[in-house]
């Protein structure tokens, strides 16, 4: 069977497992080793025990049950909550003021735990009723609330990056470093279009007559403190080259810990929550990873590497061309695929020869991270929208849910095309630092 029609197999037969409501880990596992044993007979099994001994042991994914688990103590430890609260404190009386809470809040969240379900459950249950019942248009507060809270996939310590990281044996400290200009970049269009859009029609973010007291400050100013300090603790490590991504995952877990203490959350039944919802997440991040690590090595023993090789060399497109073709087709799978899985069956195909086009692995691995937060956003599939759709009010529509998100997407979609013309956006920080 040949490389093209044998990818062909692969992903239809993928995309009907999927359908049928297999779930994922197993679903590619299973195609895998179907074609595989056509293809190579029973010898292909031996394919399994080498990858699964390499693909879920690699000290780099130890972070990830640990900052998990850092996630889970925070939203049990209740500073969630608090920085919203603080939020409406400071930022309240502004017009639209909460919606650029939601955003500065959503963005510090993501800082701390690195997933994107954090952030959307948070804001959707603690700030979207709020910003409804005080007269917010629903479409700015329903894309305010989507966009924010997936900002954990782009900022460090992003789940998603650590297993590229993995992948492809790339820095996880220089993608850190790579994602925080771009993350800016973006927090700056979101701020900037909840800004333009309530000048343009002040009845969509209408601002609140709160007169705070020196108290409600003073702890508003406390609340974001806690939360700089477990961010400096966690990515100042990290960048400052005193911690591996797994310390300082440890480092983020003892420190949520405290933070459960120090709002009087803590027992052991909160412990005890957040080590079995935090080990659940990671024994479905363990399967994925096993499953699509199956797929993906099948797939490159049977020449896929070749195949896309010799496509770039013998396409005559300009590299850019050829990047971008990568960019477009992830962006596609990610309408119908999760996230994690593109990264780990596509990191290993493009990068390889995104770098011998002449570009930074870790540039092409900011832009693969933007096109993932595009993709948990883009519909049918786009989970983001489902986590929405949750914590929304019970009359919300999903056509309401995809229209409240396109704006958001398009300005993603602006910033992916920033960093692919501009990649000293996100090579300058890591060169400046660690080289």
């Amino acid at each position: 069977m040949s490389v093209e029609l044998l990818t062909v197999v692969l992903f239809v037969s993928v995309l009907l497992v999927f359908a049928s409501g297999m779930p994922v880990g197993f679903g590619l596992g299973a195609v895998a080793m179907v074609v595989a044993t056509f293809a190579w007979g029973p010898q292909a099994y031996k394919l399994i025990p080498t990858t699964a001994l390499n693909s879920v042991t690699s000290f780099i994914l130890l972070s990830i049950p640990l900052f998990l688990f850092m996630g889970q103590m925070l939203v049990r430890s209740g500073l969630g909550e608090a920085m919203f609260q603080a939020a409406y404190v400071l930022a309240g009386r502004l017009r639209g003021g909460l919606a650029l809470g939601v955003i500065a809040v959503c963005s510090l969240i993501g800082a701390m735990v690195g997933i994107i379900g954090a952030g959307i459950m948070t804001a959707g249950a603690v700030a979207l009723p709020p910003m409804l019942a005080r007269g917010y248009d629903r479409r700015l507060a329903l894309g305010v609330i989507m966009a924010a809270g997936s900002l954990g996939i782009l900022i460090p310590p992003s789940v998603p990056m650590i297993i590229f990281g993995a992948a492809t044996s790339t820095s996880i400290g220089k993608l850190f470093a790579a994602a925080i200009v771009p993350a800016l970049i973006l927090i700056a269009f979101f701020s900037v279009y909840v800004v333009v859009t309530c000048w343009l029609r002040p009845d969509a973010g209408p601002a609140i007559d709160y007169r705070p007291t020196r108290r409600d400050k003073v702890f508003a100013l406390r609340d974001g403190g806690v939360a700089f300090l477990l961010i400096l603790a966690v990515l100042g490590t990290i960048l400052g080259g005193l911690a591996t991504p797994t310390e300082a995952g440890a480092i983020g877990a003892v420190g949520a810990t405290v933070v459960a203490l120090l709002y009087r959350r803590f027992s052991f039944a909160v412990l005890r929550s957040a080590s079995i919802e935090a080990g659940q997440l990671a024994a479905v991040v363990a399967w994925i990873v096993l499953g699509a690590a199956v797929f993906s090595n099948f797939h490159m023993l049977m020449g896929a590497g070749r195949l896309l090789n010799r496509f770039s060399a013998d396409s005559g497109l300009p590299p850019i061309a050829i990047i971008l073709m990568m960019q477009l087709s992830m962006i596609l799978l990610g309408m119908i695929i999760d996230e994690m899985i593109i990264v780990i069956v596509c990191a290993p195909l493009y990068t390889p020869i995104a770098v011998a086009l002449g570009y930074d692995p870790v540039w092409f691995g900011i832009l693969m991270i933007i096109n993932m937060s595009i993709a948990v956003q883009t519909p049918p599939y786009g989970f983001a929208i489902f986590y929405l759709k949750a914590v929304a009010p019970p009359d919300t529509r999903m056509s309401e849910v995809y229209r409240s998100i396109a704006p958001f997407v398009t300005m993603k979609a602006l910033l992916l095309l920033l960093v692919m013309l501009f990649p000293g956006l996100a090579t300058w920080l890591p060169h400046l630092l660690f080289d």
